[in-house]
């Protein structure tokens, strides 16, 4: 697990995969440029496997290269540059009058968090050539479609998948908003990371699309309606209470821009309004429409202190002695490393390059498709050609990421440019004339940790 100090996600992780009985004697061996941070998943681990009665080991390396040796899976969550990096995205964007809610995945934000990934994403590729070609690469970390892109297009020869769970969250929503339960839901989703399209939404069969624009034409009718079957639902596990606001009506409440599209699309998004907001030119460069569809700027802030804070409340917990308990979660990690160790079939949702599974998608970017899952590794599935809004709303994001790959991939800065300009927020906030000023003061702000077209 590279970059384990990610405590509240990689403990999640080893959680699922100790679940699986047939995964009892695995090792997990943990990196981090932290020393503090992994010191701490060390003993969490350790705590872990003796609640599990496992006879998992335990194991830490502080680099890359030591950790993936003798691999079988390597797994991804780095977040280079952490909270003081994050925040660079975000000052320096706002004096350009760029708004952001999250910033990680696509636009100004996702452009520079993967310009100072992807030299990880080398170190983790070549070490995994040199010592575990066979292993397979999850990737976890943001911007998950340029990082995708990078990694499939240079290292062909590495097994690589990357994963998400807004597919998962949104179907849970979905179940919720519609009061059906979660294991009568059948669904089939495509498109691009962040912003997939539940091309059909069924329970036992039936098309629930029609209950769903009825939902939309009561918001319609009422702002401020909220199905009274959510009031009071708080949901009973803890990847419900990680993964949603603070009630089932409250997620419903501030859901406005994903319903919006749903009306004007025809088909529901993955992944939340508050990112969504930032995926288009529509909500965010009018301060009437921020209200109006309750779009929280500047959260992804926000999350990174709550984050800050969790650390520190586990860190001290860990130092009296007192125990964590997590539930098992929709992580798709730990489910697909049990499929390919037992060959039992399975499907996920994983992130590969487009070789024709999404005909009017451009080949060779990245693209969200229903994966099967066995001990032959992840096998993409043809979708076919998304309706052509659809499609046509996922390339106004594709040409920014596809430009980014190429920036680094040719040695061209020229290319940033080009995507921050193609980026459909920054092109509806940024005066086109101060784009390349907005660039270039990120490029001097995060400095060497950069290390490209200087």
């Amino acid at each position: 697990m590279i970059g384990a100090g990610s405590v509240v996600f990689s403990k999640q992780l080893m959680v699922d995969i100790l679940s699986f009985p047939e995964m009892a004697g695995c090792t997990f061996c943990l990196e981090d440029i932290s020393s503090e941070r992994l010191s701490l998943i060390e003993k969490v681990a350790r705590m872990f496997v003796a609640q599990s009665g496992s006879k998992a080991h335990v194991e830490t390396a502080r680099t890359i290269d030591e950790a993936v040796k003798g691999a079988d899976f390597v797994i991804n969550l780095v977040q280079v540059g952490g909270f003081d990096s994050t925040l660079v995205d975000f000052e320096v964007a706002a004096r350009h009058g760029l708004k952001q809610t999250i910033g990680d995945s696509m636009g100004v934000g996702g452009i520079f968090r993967a310009l100072r990934t992807m030299p990880v994403m080398d170190e983790i590729c070549t070490s995994m050539l040199r010592h575990c070609p066979e292993a397979v690469l999850l990737n976890y970390t943001n911007p998950m479609s340029m990082l995708s892109q990078y990694v499939l297009t240079k290292y062909p020869g590495i097994r690589y998948v990357g994963l998400c769970h807004s597919v998962q969250t949104t179907s849970k929503q979905l179940a919720l908003y519609l009061n059906v339960p979660y294991d009568e839901l059948q669904y089939r989703v495509a498109g691009i990371n962040h912003q997939a399209w539940f091309l059909e939404l069924k329970r036992n069969g039936k098309d629930l699309y029609p209950e769903l624009r009825e939902l939309k034409r009561r918001i319609d009718e009422d702002p401020d309606f909220i199905p009274p079957h959510l009031y009071g639902y708080k949901g009973s596990d803890a990847w419900f209470r990680e993964n949603f606001k603070e009630s089932a009506a409250e997620t419903f409440a501030t859901d406005k821009v994903r319903f919006e599209l749903f009306r004007r699309l025809g088909y529901y998004v993955t992944e939340s309004s508050e990112h969504n907001a930032e995926y288009c030119p529509y909500f965010l460069r009018d301060e009437e429409l921020v209200r109006k569809y309750r779009i929280p700027i500047d959260e992804y802030i926000r999350r990174c202190r709550i984050n800050l804070g969790e650390f520190e409340s586990m860190k001290a917990a860990i130092n009296r002695g007192e125990e964590l308990h997590v539930d098992t979660s929709q992580e798709y990690a730990g489910r697909l490393i049990h499929a390919m160790v037992t060959d039992e079939k399975g499907t996920i949702n994983g992130n590969v390059l487009n070789a024709g599974l999404i005909p009017n998608l451009p080949e060779g970017c990245c693209v969200e498709v229903p994966c099967l899952v066995d001990r032959n590794g992840v096998q993409p599935t043809y979708v076919g050609k998304l309706p052509e809004q659809l499609a046509a709303y996922n390339r106004m994001n594709i040409g920014p990421q596809m430009l980014t790959v190429a920036a680094v991939l040719e040695n061209d800065r020229s290319h940033i440019y080009q995507a921050a300009m193609m980026d459909p927020l920054a092109s509806s906030m940024v005066p086109f004339e101060d784009i390349e000023s907005l660039v270039d003061d990120l490029f001097e702000a995060h400095g060497d940790i950069i290390p490209y077209f200087g």
